[in-house]
C-alpha cells in the first residue's frame, strides 16, 4: 500500500462536512415523513438514497484514511467518527423501513416528538463536527456537544414515558411489539448522536 504524506486535492474536513450533511438531510426528511404520516415507497426510496449517499462518503473517508500517512488527528478517532456518523443515517433509514414493513400508517404523535428532538440533535452534531475544522472554535464545539448530551437525556425520558403509555393503553400485543421496537430505535438515534459528540470531545482534549 502506498501512503501519501500530503494528499493533493483532499481534505478530511470536507468529507466530514459532507457526511454530517447527509445525516442532517436524513433527519429533516425523517421529520417531514413521520409528520405527514405517509410512509410509502417514495419515502422509503428517498431515505434509502440518503443512506446510500452517506455510505459513499464514509467509504471515501475510510479509503483515504488507509492511503494517507499524516491525518488531522488520530486515525482511530477518524474511524470512530466516520462509523458513528454513518450509523445515524442507517438507523433513520431502518425506522422508515420498519414503519413500511409493519404497515403503521397515519401520524404517530410520539414519533413526531422523537423526530423533532432527533432533528435538533443531528443539527447539534453538525455544528460540532463542522466547527472542528478550526480549533479556535473549541467553545462552539463544546456547547454543541453539551446540547446533544442534553437531548439524549430528553430522549431517555421520552422513551420511558411513551413506553409506559404504550403498555397501559395498547391492547393489541403485536402493535405493542412493533411500536416498542420503533420507539427504541428512535431513542437509539439520539444515543448515536451522543456517541458522535463523545468522539468529538475526545478529539478536542487530545488537540488542546
Amino acid at each position: 500500500m502506498i501512503f501519501k504524506f500530503f494528499p493533493k486535492d483532499f481534505n478530511f474536513f470536507d468529507l466530514f462536512d459532507a457526511q454530517v450533511n447527509c445525516a442532517v438531510d436524513a433527519a429533516r426528511y425523517f421529520n417531514e415523513a413521520v409528520s405527514s404520516g405517509n410512509i410509502g415507497e417514495g419515502v422509503l426510496s428517498k431515505m434509502h438514497q440518503l443512506e446510500h449517499d452517506a455510505d459513499d462518503v464514509a467509504h471515501k473517508l475510510i479509503k483515504q484514511l488507509n492511503q494517507t500517512f499524516i491525518t488531522p488527528f488520530d486515525r482511530e478517532d477518524i474511524f470512530s467518527l466516520v462509523r458513528e456518523l454513518d450509523d445515524i443515517t442507517d438507523m433513520l433509514y431502518t425506522i422508515i423501513s420498519r414503519l413500511k414493513v409493519y404497515k403503521i400508517k397515519g401520524v404517530n404523535k410520539h414519533l413526531v416528538e422523537f423526530a423533532a428532538v432527533i432533528q435538533e440533535s443531528v443539527d447539534g452534531v453538525s455544528c460540532a463536527v463542522k466547527a472542528m475544522r478550526n480549533m479556535k472554535n473549541a467553545d462552539t464545539v463544546s456547547k454543541a456537544c453539551v446540547e446533544v448530551n442534553r437531548l439524549e437525556n430528553v430522549g431517555d425520558a421520552m422513551r420511558d414515558a411513551i413506553l409506559g403509555e404504550l403498555f397501559e393503553n395498547e391492547k393489541d400485543p403485536m402493535m405493542v411489539m412493533k411500536l416498542k421496537e420503533i420507539y427504541e430505535y428512535a431513542e437509539t438515534v439520539l444515543d448515536i448522536c451522543e456517541d458522535v459528540v463523545h468522539v468529538v470531545e475526545s478529539i478536542l482534549v487530545k488537540q488542546a
